[in-house]
């Protein structure tokens, strides 16, 4: 799990590169997330976020992130938040455009009050870049480095969508 979670966060910073000669991104909008509590395991940790996009002219857009890293992870955070800029081919995302995997770095650290970064890039066809546009910040003690995964699906009211489930109407 841990060879292809790395293998993926590689290929994942290096799709950008390979597609150079592709239209140059835009900002499309701010993903903002939160979470609660957060224990490293040394080697790694995996969080969860409430997460909502919000981009000009649109209806704030809700989604659950699942975040994984690998790397140098000790301590305790109590409260995280994080604020991504979204660069897009366009400005212009459909409703659950976002949703995918990404991958990248991330640094951050904390006694009582911190802060730290990530960059991630992946979504549909890797073409979805996730920049810090402020310090992360969170409160409790804490060190962490290494690569970062994120799993990004919106949020349809009481969980996840279910990929293939449609609701049908009986007429009665």
């Amino acid at each position: 799990m841990r060879l292809l979670t790395l293998t993926f966060a590689a290929a994942a910073l290096i799709a950008p590169i390979a597609s150079a000669d592709a239209a140059p991104p835009v900002r499309a909008g701010i993903l903002q997330c939160q979470g609660g509590q957060n224990v490293g395991f040394v080697v790694g940790s995996v969080t969860s976020l409430e997460c909502v996009f919000r981009s000009e002219g649109r209806r704030p857009e809700p989604y659950i992130a699942k975040v994984q890293r690998i790397g140098l992870d000790l301590g305790v955070t109590e409260q995280t938040q994080l604020s991504w800029a979204v660069s897009a081919p366009n400005s212009r995302l459909g409703r659950g455009e976002l949703a995918g995997s990404y991958g990248g770095v991330g640094a951050n650290a904390s006694i009582g009050v911190g802060g730290g970064g990530n960059f991630l890039v992946g979504g549909p066809a890797n073409a979805y870049a996730l920049q810090p546009i402020s310090l992360q910040g969170q409160t409790g003690l804490n060190v962490a480095a290494g690569i970062a995964g994120l799993e990004l699906q919106p949020f349809y009211g009481n969980g996840p969508r279910r990929q293939g489930h449609r609701r049908h109407r009986h007429r009665g």
